[in-house]
C-alpha cells in the first residue's frame, strides 16, 4: 500500500446545485484554495455571488478534461454531481493520487475502485451528507449509548427507526415541492424496500403501500420504508445478542401525502422508464421549490432496547430545520457535514481507502459535537427531556 497522499490544501467542489450551501463557505476558511466547477465559468461565478463567495472561491467551467488537467496529488475533489458520475470522477482522482468526497451512498462503481484507491493513497469519503450522513451519525451514537447501558452480550429486543424528509415548510395541496431531481424521487419509490417489522424481515415491492402515520415531537407525519435497510444492522454495530422487532430506514412526508400522490402512484404502477421520465419533468414544472418558498428538513432517528433481565433504554435524535433567505435547509444539512468530512481529509485524520461519515462510534460523537458548533441544530432525548448532544 502506498503511503496516504498528503493533502495539498486545494479543494475542487464540482457542481453548484440545490445541495451546495454554506459548507462551501466553511471550506473556504479552512483550505488554502477552493475552486467551484460548474457548467460554465459564468454560472460558477453567479453561484459564488449568491453564496457571498466572490473572490474567496475560484470559478471554473467544468469538463472532465479541464478538471483532470488541474488536479494535483493531494487535492480533494468534492462531487455534487449525480451518483452515476462518481465512479468516473473517482477514477480521475486515483490516477492523480487526489482524494474524493461525496454525500451519496457507495455505488458498485465506486466500491470496485477502492483497492486501487488504497494503493494510490487516496481517501474515498462517502455517505457524508444528510441522508446518508447525519442519519448514520445519529444511529451510531444511539447504539453506543444503548450498548453502554444494556451490554453487548445481554439478550434483548429493540426497535430502531430512521426517517428523513425534505418537505415544504408551508404545506401545499400536493404536500411536497421538488428541491432535488424529481426522477430520483420517483425511482426511489419504484425500488422495493426491505426492512424488519414485527420481528420479521419484510419486503415492500411498492414502498408507498407501506406508508403509516408517525408522530415526531407532537406532529404527525407519514413515513414509508426506503430501499434496503438490512445492511445497516451490521453497519450500525447492533449486538448479535439483540433481536430486531423493528428496523427500518425510510422517508418522511407531510400528513396527507399519500392521498395527494395517488395519481402519481397509479402512473408508477404501469409506466415504463420513458413515461416515468416524462412524469418527472411534468411534476418538476407543476410543483417546484421556488425562491419564495422555504423548505424544511426533518430527520428523526430513534432506538428503544428492552433486555430479558428487565433493563431498558431508549433515546432519539431530532433535526428539524427550516430554510431561510440565505440558504435552504437541504443545502445546509447536506453541505455542512460534507465540508466537515473534507476538513478531516485536509487535516490527515481520515485514512486512505473507503470511509463513511460514521465509521466508528467515536467518530460519530466527535463529528456531532463539531456539527453542533458549526450551526447544524439537533436535539437528543434519552428517556425524557432534551439534553446536550
Amino acid at each position: 500500500m502506498t503511503e496516504r497522499a498528503a493533502a495539498s490544501g486545494t479543494v475542487h467542489w464540482v457542481g453548484a446545485g440545490l445541495s451546495t450551501g454554506s459548507g462551501l463557505a466553511a471550506l473556504s476558511e479552512h483550505a488554502d484554495r477552493v475552486r467551484l466547477w460548474h457548467r460554465s465559468e459564468e454560472r460558477a461565478a453567479d453561484a459564488l455571488g449568491r453564496l457571498g463567495l466572490t473572490g474567496r472561491v475560484e470559478p471554473r467551467a467544468h469538463t472532465r478534461d479541464a478538471l483532470t488537467a488541474e488536479l494535483a496529488p493531494g487535492d480533494i475533489v468534492v462531487s455534487m454531481l449525480p451518483a452515476g458520475e462518481h465512479a468516473s470522477l473517482l477514477a480521475a482522482c486515483v490516477a492523480k493520487r487526489a482524494h474524493f468526497a461525496c454525500s451519496s451512498y457507495v455505488s458498485d462503481g465506486v466500491l470496485e475502485q477502492v483497492p486501487s484507491a488504497v494503493d494510490a493513497g487516496t481517501v474515498v469519503l462517502t455517505e457524508a451528507g444528510l441522508d446518508p450522513g447525519l442519519d448514520h451519525l445519529f444511529a451510531h451514537a444511539l447504539v453506543a449509548r444503548a450498548r453502554a447501558v444494556v451490554g453487548d452480550g445481554t439478550p434483548a429486543s429493540y426497535r430502531f427507526t430512521s426517517y428523513c424528509g425534505g418537505i415544504p415548510a408551508v404545506a401545499d395541496e400536493f404536500r411536497y415541492r421538488f428541491s432535488w431531481a424529481p426522477l430520483g424521487v420517483l425511482n426511489a419509490l419504484r425500488s422495493p424496500a426491505r426492512y424488519v417489522e414485527g420481528g420479521t424481515e419484510t419486503t415492500a415491492e411498492r414502498p408507498w403501500e407501506a406508508t403509516r402515520a408517525h408522530r415526531v415531537d407532537g406532529e404527525v407525519f407519514e413515513v414509508y420504508p426506503n430501499r434496503d435497510s438490512m445492511p445497516f444492522v451490521e453497519q450500525y454495530g447492533l449486538p448479535a445478542a439483540w433481536q430486531a422487532r423493528t428496523f427500518v430506514r425510510g422517508t418522511l412526508r407531510l400528513g396527507g401525502w399519500r392521498r395527494a400522490w395517488e395519481p402519481v402512484f397509479e402512473e408508477l404502477k404501469t409506466g415504463d422508464d420513458t413515461r416515468i421520465a416524462a412524469l418527472a419533468r411534468e411534476l418538476a414544472v407543476a410543483h417546484p421549490m421556488t425562491d419564495t418558498d422555504r423548505d424544511r428538513v426533518v430527520l428523526a432517528v430513534s432506538l428503544a432496547v428492552r433486555a430479558r433481565n428487565g433493563t431498558s433504554w431508549s433515546g432519539s435524535y431530532l433535526l428539524d430545520l427550516v430554510g431561510d433567505a440565505k440558504e435552504s435547509a437541504m443545502a445546509r444539512c447536506v453541505s455542512r457535514p460534507l465540508a466537515l468530512g473534507v476538513r478531516h481529509i485536509l487535516d490527515g485524520s481520515l485514512p486512505a481507502g473507503l470511509n463513511r461519515a460514521a465509521g466508528t462510534q467515536q467518530r460519530s460523537r466527535a463529528w456531532l459535537g463539531e456539527l453542533a458548533r458549526d450551526g447544524v441544530p439537533f436535539t437528543l432525548r434519552v428517556d425524557g427531556p432534551p439534553v446536550s448532544p
